[in-house]
């Protein structure tokens, strides 16, 4: 009795503890994927964020939503090499800055569809 007793505890603990994870997580997501008309706060999948105006736990959402890698990484390294050209739509210069990185034309192709200038 005292075992069946003691699973049911377990049992409960454990369903409490995933409920308050997944509630968490929920409210994490949902802020981060908040975004307004100029796109300079945190991305849901295909919206871009300003490489030159959002801050950098922005431009890592958007690039998680883009499905980069290490995006906290990169992040910092497109705001290092701010600002960027407003005219430069594909992004050029940051591009050739993230190629001393040896990121994959893969990896920043991802970043690039992620941002605007």
């Amino acid at each position: 009795m005292k075992i069946k007793l003691g699973l049911a505890a377990l049992a409960a603990a454990l369903s409490l503890t995933a409920c308050s994870s997944a509630g968490t997580t929920g409210q994490t997501a949902s802020s981060a994927t908040a975004t307004t008309a100029t796109g300079t706060t945190g991305a849901p999948a295909g919206a871009k964020v300003s490489a030159n105006t959002a801050d950098e736990s922005q431009i890592a959402a958007a690039f998680t939503a883009a499905g980069v890698g290490n995006a906290e990484r990169w992040a910092r390294e497109v705001v290092e090499y701010r600002p960027y050209a407003a005219d430069d739509a594909d992004l050029t210069s940051l591009r050739q800055n993230l190629a001393k990185y040896n990121p994959g034309e893969d990896t920043v192709n991802k970043i690039v569809s992620a941002l605007t200038p």
